[in-house]
């Protein structure tokens, strides 16, 4: 089975959405399938205002069919909603191809976090993009139970993964900071909440790995924690394993992958009780999810690491991919004949 996958995310972001396309194209040979991807490098590109790491394509349907054309896939899948994405759905719904979609990042809380947009007419533009598919794949049952209430429909689910021989405990730190040593791993951008962090009163070392546009502004307000940057393979592995808590103050994800990551390294999660936290974390004992972010990270010093790592170890990334091509196997042989708007 030939699979296309239309993304507006690609390297060189680096985010969950990337990372869970890249697992599942290396994932899928094993099980029966191919994976190609239309993206950004097909087209002219600018850069996204107000995030210019993000570039939009100018992708029109006509150059969209034409990749569809050339590809012959036995099945497309469309992860995100931007211009590739919108022209995509387009060409599938006028071409008569069935098609999923996923649902990865929460656009309506993201855009009201960067300007006055409400929240409700972005979901009703969303959900009208994902209702067109056969069924949109979320990652996590608090999720599937957010949109299922505001009347997304053909929901299932597309848990994440992470690769265990990279992330794991190590005997000697790699890195030495002064201790204990408070994490942050993703974009450092206003929807995801850095500074919450970054205001708290904790003893040693407050550490932050990636780049966005609050970046430098931060680093000015905060110049006693330690901003190191984008961080990948080994390198980011080392981190993970020279801390002791992992801080997430993110409340508009809808997984976290950076979460399994870090347990997977042996740190227990420090976070709020919301989506993301709530699926990874729950009841596990690997963290503790508190409204008050600091005596969150204070407590989660007391977590073994040893139980973080065995909760790590029960996701992996060939059960990830295995979900993905069951769902599409299910759509092609029912597929959804009412194509709500």
């Amino acid at each position: 089975m030939r699979v296309l996958i239309a993304t507006d995310a690609w390297r060189p972001q680096v985010n969950g959405v990337v990372r869970s396309l890249e697992h599942l194209a290396q994932e899928a040979p094993a099980l029966g399938a191919s994976i190609a991807f239309l993206t950004p490098d097909a087209f002219r590109t600018v850069p996204m205002p107000t995030y210019r790491e993000i570039r939009l394509a100018f992708a029109m349907p006509w150059a969209v069919r034409r990749v569809v054309d050339e590809v012959k896939p036995d099945f497309i899948h469309i992860a995100t909603e931007g211009p590739i994405g919108l022209s995509m759905r387009y060409v599938c719904l006028s071409d008569g191809h069935t098609f999923t979609t996923s649902y990865h990042t929460r656009f309506p809380e993201y855009l009201s976090a960067r300007m006055p947009v409400p929240e409700r007419w972005c979901y009703a533009a969303v959900r009208r993009f994902h209702n067109a598919g056969a069924a949109t794949m979320v990652s996590s049952p608090t999720l599937e139970r957010d949109l299922a209430e505001r009347g997304f429909r053909n929901l299932v689910r597309w848990s994440r993964g992470v690769n265990a021989d990279l992330f794991c405990p190590r005997e000697e730190r790699p890195l030495s900071f002064p201790g204990p040593v408070f994490l942050y791993v993703g974009r450092v951008s206003v929807e995801k909440n850095v500074e919450a962090f970054l205001a708290l009163d904790l003893p040693g070392t407050k550490v932050v790995v990636g780049d966005g546009p609050a970046r430098a502004a931060l680093e000015a307000r905060y110049p006693e924690a330690r901003f190191l940057g984008v961080k990948t393979g080994q390198e980011l592995a080392d981190v993970y394993a020279s801390a002791d808590v992992f801080v997430f103050p993110s409340v508009t994800d809808t997984f976290g992958i950076v979460l399994l990551e870090a347990l997977a390294s042996g740190l227990p999660i420090a976070a709020f009780p919301v989506m993301g936290p709530l699926d990874v974390v729950g009841d596990s004992g690997t963290g503790v999810l508190d409204n008050d972010l600091r005596a969150a990270a204070l407590a989660a010093l007391d977590i073994p690491s040893e139980i973080c790592r065995a909760h790590a170890l029960t996701f992996n990334w060939q059960a990830s991919a295995r979900q993905f091509l069951d769902n599409i196997r299910r759509v092609q042989t029912s597929p959804q004949t009412d194509l709500a708007a």
